[in-house]
């Protein structure tokens, strides 16, 4: 696609911002350098751009001072020069970001013209030009996905994996766009890199009329893409019609729609069984009862903004740093109580005791232990909230029972036992403690899998809720270190 426009336009306007500031320029010497530069932009002559820039090392500079122009690097990008494009990148970074008359920046233009290896050029030096936006709010990411250059369309979700939020005017992701224009390999792209990076929320994310990835496919009959989609989506989601992606299907009753109907149909009992609930309808509900729990330990249900998601997120992270601390010096102090252990057993009637067995009157002991252990199961169901969810969380689940089996039966060994023989106190503690983790784990589990269904039934983009998937990676990095750290302790304690 070419575009004509006035390149004298700047020239005019450079000159009377000179004039205004009383320097001594003419309106003809600034047209003599600027059509010398449109000349060297269409030829690809790097050594005159440099000449002309020792004549005026600011003839770049002017360009700033016009909001939307044809600059040299547009010039440069429809005669197809990348070489001297990539150039006027590298000492003007800021000409890479203006609109042209038309509203498309150097990077459209290279799009429109097919010039690929110009474009790689381009998102090598800035990979943000990936979602710079155009007329109509497109970006290359849209361009590419529209046109199903799988390719680039690959090249630049890794360059700039961030571009695939961005939304045109219609409110349309790359993924409606390749729907849409029948871009059936260029979405499965789209699909498995957003499968890959855990963004699967955005395939429920809305286009202006309230449609989704789902309803589109359903409304155009794409009928591969319904079933790769209808396990993953939200397949009774309605858009602002009031439509569900069945309701689509049934009122075209032509028989070219029996294989989409069909497919439709053996999602229907997921249709009835689990129908959407509205925002507002959630927002009116009761608090669920892992919301009153979040409520009650400080910790936010929604995600209202980006700002506050970051917020919430440092003090997670202050809060967990803290629970470890306590865990780790709770589990500690089980393995080395005030007053030691003693060496030797003894038989004396005044003083039975066995090697191995805390020093400590069986009194103190008690209140020791009691103390020690709820300050180590507080902590620890603090960790157990923050990072359900987590990669490999249910993993985590089972170290943190082994973690509290491991110190009952440190408990069984080390409390001291006058009669020789377990006491009820210590048999009921013994009990008491696994139960108590059970239930603390079982408790968030169900809690957790029940607010994570409810809020898969809300249609409204997941994102808006309290996270609870691998975003917060730093939570399971410091959880590993505590069980790393407690198990060499272990180790070197029962060496």
């Amino acid at each position: 696609m070419s575009i004509v426009v006035d390149f004298n336009r700047l020239s005019n306007t450079s000159a009377q911002v000179e004039n205004m500031n009383g320097r001594s320029s003419t309106s003809t010497q600034d047209e003599n350098i600027y059509d010398k530069l449109k000349v060297a932009a269409q030829d690809g002559d790097i050594e005159r751009l440099y000449e002309l820039i020792a004549e005026d090392p600011n003839v770049l500079g002017h360009f700033d001072k016009v909001s939307f122009c044809e600059t040299p690097l547009h010039i440069a990008v429809e005669a197809g020069q990348t070489h001297f494009a990539m150039e006027l990148m590298t000492l003007k970074p800021s000409l890479a970001s203006k609109l042209n008359v038309s509203g498309f920046s150097a990077m459209h233009l290279a799009l429109q013209n097919n010039y690929s290896r110009m474009v790689r050029g381009f998102v090598a030096i800035d990979n943000s030009l990936v979602s710079i936006k155009g007329r109509g709010r497109v970006t290359p990411l849209h361009h590419v996905a529209r046109i199903g250059d799988v390719e680039l369309l690959s090249e630049f979700l890794f360059a700039c994996p961030s571009s695939i939020e961005d939304l045109t005017i219609k409110c349309e992701t790359a993924v409606h766009v390749s729907v849409k224009n029948h871009q059936l390999l260029a979405f499965k792209v789209l699909f498995g890199w957003l499968k890959r990076v855990n963004k699967e929320e955005i395939l429920d994310w809305k286009d202006e009329d309230g449609n989704t990835v789902f309803h589109i496919a359903a409304l155009i009959n794409q009928n591969e893409i319904m079933k790769l989609l209808h396990k993953t989506v939200k397949v009774n989601a309605k858009n602002f019609y009031g439509k569900t992606a069945w309701d689509i299907l049934q009122t075209h009753q032509s028989p070219c729609f029996p294989e989409a109907r069909r497919l439709l149909h053996n999602v229907k009992e997921r249709l009835l069984c689990g129908s959407t609930t509205t925002l507002a309808r959630y927002l009116s509900k009761n608090l669920s009862s892992i919301e009153k729990r979040n409520k009650f330990l400080g910790l936010g249900n929604l995600n209202s903004n980006r700002e506050r998601s970051l917020n919430t997120s440092k003090r997670n992270d202050a809060i967990l740093v803290v629970a470890i601390l306590i865990v780790t010096a709770t589990y500690q102090a089980g393995f080395s109580p005030p007053g030691g252990f003693w060496q030797e057993s003894s038989s004396n009637p005044h003083d039975i005791h066995s090697a191995g067995q805390m020093t400590m009157p069986s009194n103190i002991a008690v209140f020791f232990t009691v103390f020690n252990g709820f300050a180590f199961l507080s902590s620890l169901y603090v960790i157990i909230v923050l990072i359900i969810g987590l990669p490999m969380w249910k993993l985590i689940y089972g170290s943190v029972a082994a973690i509290s089996i491991a110190m009952v039966a440190s408990y069984v060994t080390i409390f001291p036992d006058p009669g020789g023989r377990i006491s009820t106190v210590v048999f009921g503690y013994v009990l008491a403690f696994p139960l108590t983790i059970g239930t603390m784990l079982l408790a968030t589990l169900m809690a957790f899998t029940v607010d994570k269904h409810c809020r898969h039934r809300v249609d409204f983009p997941a994102s808006c809720f309290r996270s609870y998937d691998a975003t917060h990676l730093r939570f399971f990095l410091l959880f590993i270190s505590l069980l790393f750290f407690l198990g060499v302790f272990t180790f070197v304690h029962i060496s």
